[in-house]
């Protein structure tokens, strides 16, 4: 299965890439399917069903919205986030939608959208059902999709189960492991980013493929930003903080930088970075899926420290940098998952954080080994690392996890480049024990909010 970067990174609306992006797409895709089959007009109601860790932690997720958005029409990289508030507003005071934004139908949120917090269908984690239903409650049509992981999503098929369509695309250079990809390297003589720029040019021109990488580096520092300048509370009841903004006053005030080490004030920075991207995806506003929304701080606060700390960063270490994190985020989502709700948040914190490892050091100069060993690095340790949000919200522990992993990525990186890049676990080893350690973990600590820290705090 051939996968591209722009299909691994992705620009959206937060605050879940699995909760709001891909429900928001399934449901624009529903919208789409009515409208071509000639079915808007017959269409009086709509009702969507939410399963398994979509039914469990969709109300603080936005998936709801997310869902009411794409039925109107609207897909995750175009919408405007900031315009969202009002329209939802008006549908649940209208109790009415507009489908693909032509044809007015009854929709009232507390009947026609339906969590189900204890049921799921055997497809995915992710599910959902979609129908339309004429004047006399007769369904018109009804489709099931699974959103799963990183704003992918799949129909079901008749038995129910996802129907994963291949792109079988002709690209000069195949590969589906760590192991395939280094040979490819050591036989051509080409690197990591070099075999994923020939294969992207199965898509688009060089000219694209450059344009479109630096779009998605623009947005990120535009995110950044955005979030350094919000204060406030993030919405969802938790009434947690938000601080980027004081952080980023404190770093800029001379004396009371460096306070511990001097040594230590960029992975200040770094947090800074992380924090102000994963608040902004928290508040729902506009980011970049990389690869999923619960871990889309990371690769924006390695980059923006390979941008501002390392010597000689310019826009082709960039370039550098997305290609062989998508070369990696390939490899983990053909091989694993990047799922939260299929294999705990090693899924997308651990995979987020490889991904910018394997990136950092390859902008950096770092061979192809290297890469490769700055990747396994960067997953190794978060190995077993639960999906667990306070609340069903991408919060806590989500905000902090992604600083977190951002200077363990950095770190990993850093002890690649000592080395040769030999080592003894490689990265198919460890994408391997994460599958099976995700195999092995209890539904509770997948993104369900039904264990962990979810229900812990309360008894603290």
């Amino acid at each position: 299965m051939s996968i591209s970067l722009f299909e691994l990174f992705k620009v959206g609306v937060g605050p879940s890439s699995s909760h709001t992006v891909g429900p928001m797409l399934a449901a624009q895709r529903f919208a789409g399917a009515l409208e071509a089959e000639g079915l808007l007009t017959s269409v009086k109601r709509l009702k969507v069903s939410l399963y398994g860790s979509l039914g469990a932690t969709g109300k603080g997720h936005g998936t709801g919205p997310a869902v009411m958005m794409g039925l109107e029409g609207e897909k995750p990289d175009l919408i405007d986030s900031e315009e969202m508030p009002a329209r939802l507003e008006q549908i649940r005071e209208a109790g009415a939608l507009s489908i693909a934004g032509q044809h007015w139908v009854r929709f009232r949120e507390y009947t026609d959208l339906v969590y189900h917090r204890r049921k799921s269908l055997p497809g995915h984690p992710n599910g959902m059902t979609c129908q339309a239903f004429d004047d006399d409650g007769q369904c018109l049509s009804e489709r099931t999709y699974y959103s799963v992981g990183g704003g992918f999503v799949v129909d079901a098929t008749i038995a129910g189960t996802p129907e994963i369509r291949e792109d079988n695309t002709p690209q000069p250079y195949l590969f589906c492991s760590g192991k395939a990809l280094l040979a490819l390297c050591r036989e051509h003589g080409l690197t990591i980013a070099d075999i994923m720029y020939a294969n992207e040019q199965a898509w688009r021109t060089p000219d694209e493929i450059r344009s479109g990488i630096l779009e998605l580096w623009r947005v990120m520092r535009a995110c950044v930003q955005s979030g350094i300048r919000h204060e406030g509370e993030l919405p969802g009841g938790l009434r947690v903080r938000r601080r980027a903004a004081s952080l980023y006053r404190s770093l800029m005030d001379k004396q009371r930088v460096d306070l511990i080490s001097p040594s230590l004030s960029a992975l200040d920075w770094v947090n800074l970075y992380a924090l102000a991207v994963n608040e902004e995806n928290a508040a729902g506003g506009r980011i970049v899926t990389a690869p999923t929304n619960g871990a889309a701080g990371i690769i924006p606060a390695v980059l923006h420290y390979y941008w501002e700390f390392c010597p000689q960063a310019d826009e082709n270490g960039i370039v550098r940098f997305m290609l062989t994190a998508a070369a990696i985020g390939r490899l983990f989502k053909e091989n694993a998952s990047i799922s939260g709700a299929e294999v705990g948040c090693q899924g997308e914190v651990g995979s987020a954080c490889a991904m910018a490892a394997a990136g950092l050091a390859a902008a950096t100069g770092g061979t192809p080994e290297q890469v490769e060993n700055a990747a396994e690095i960067g997953m190794e340790h978060h190995l077993g690392m639960t999906c667990d949000p306070i609340g069903g919200l991408v919060q806590i522990p989500c905000i902090e996890r992604n600083a977190m992993a951002s200077v363990k990525a950095i770190d990993a990186a850093i002890m690649a480049l000592r080395g040769d890049g030999q080592h003894y676990v490689s990265l198919d080893k460890a994408l391997h024990t994460m599958r099976e350690t995700g195999r092995d973990m209890l539904d509770k600590y997948k993104e369900t909010a039904r264990g962990g820290l979810a229900v812990n705090i309360i008894e603290c």
